[in-house]
């Protein structure tokens, strides 16, 4: 299920406690989303966060922050640069 946040023009600031629970703010769109992954579009870009047991505790579309509890194994942001070889980031991911 797509979420689309309003407001762009915020900071994107990750906060990472413990492997147990982050917050990112700068949200502009979930792109999807299970117990097992997180793909996000923010203001830098697209970001995956893979783990277990995850789950979105706090979804605020108006500021584009969004809190995940769960194991976090891990966080990176996605290459703009591989869209242009075989098609988009998401066609990539889901091969």
């Amino acid at each position: 299920m797509d979420r689309i946040v309003e407001n762009t023009s915020v900071n994107h600031i990750v906060s990472l406690n413990e492997r147990k629970s982050i917050v990112i703010t700068g949200v502009r769109k979930i792109e999807s989303f299970d117990n097992e992954e997180f793909l996000l579009n923010t203001n830098l870009g697209g970001m995956l966060i893979k783990g277990s047991g995850l789950e979105m505790i706090k979804l605020d579309t108006l500021e584009g922050n969004v809190s995940i509890k769960g194991h976090i194994d891990s966080v990176s942001y996605l290459d703009d640069n591989a869209k242009s070889t075989e098609g988009s980031i998401f066609n990539k991911l889901f091969k």
